[in-house]
């Protein structure tokens, strides 16, 4: 249920490429006409428009404007993933995870959280240190949690920091200096 409020805010704000039809589908779906939302966002989505396919994902997650279909909701969040949409990334790991329209695989849910953790989603570097850390579409690896976990703390998240420093009791002062060198790392070169 988180990942369907987090995403309804985002339904309305997400900004790309203006094309026709994109801004009344979301002034539609603000308005609750769904209907009209679900006309607007489909053809631009069937022609590749990534956030239409990302709306069209929610929507059928949670069943507005259309019957409420997991599997056609996995379809074009994959759409809007694979053209990186870090939200979509981040909601498809979800969907792969808990195994809702899809078969789980832990191991493509980290293939996704990573993808959307490595642009900087929050929310993703988060779901990936928590599946290296219980060892999900991985082998446990506390050092790859703390680097991602940290690296969330560092952009402000108090998740983030707490769940580093759970993961540093479990840890060697060495492995945790090798994780803060790679959250280092990964901040300078993405310019955080």
């Amino acid at each position: 249920m988180k990942r369907i409020a987090i995403a309804a805010v985002l339904l309305v704000t997400l900004v790309g490429p203006a094309r026709a039809g994109f801004d009344e589908g979301a002034a539609a779906y603000g308005l609750g006409d769904y209907a009209m939302a679900i006309k607007e966002f489909r053809p631009l989505a069937e022609q590749g428009h990534a956030e239409a396919q990302f709306n069209l994902g929610l929507m059928y997650e949670i069943g507005v404007g259309v019957p409420q279909d997991f599997a056609e909701a996995a379809k074009w969040y994959r759409k809007a993933a694979e053209q990186g949409v870090a939200v979509a990334q981040s909601i498809l790991g979800v969907i792969y995870h808990s195994g809702d329209g899809v078969p789980q695989d832990y191991a493509e849910a980290l293939k996704w959280h990573r993808m959307a953790a490595e642009q900087g989603y929050v929310r993703a570097q988060l779901e990936t240190g928590l599946m290296y850390r219980h060892g999900l579409g991985a082998s446990p690896d506390f050092i790859q949690a703390h680097m991602w976990f940290d690296i969330a703390a560092e952009q402000g998240n108090t998740l983030g920091r707490k769940y580093r420093d759970i993961a540093a009791k479990e840890m060697t002062s060495a492995d945790i200096s090798k994780a803060q060198a790679m959250a280092r790392e990964w901040l300078e070169k993405h310019g955080q």
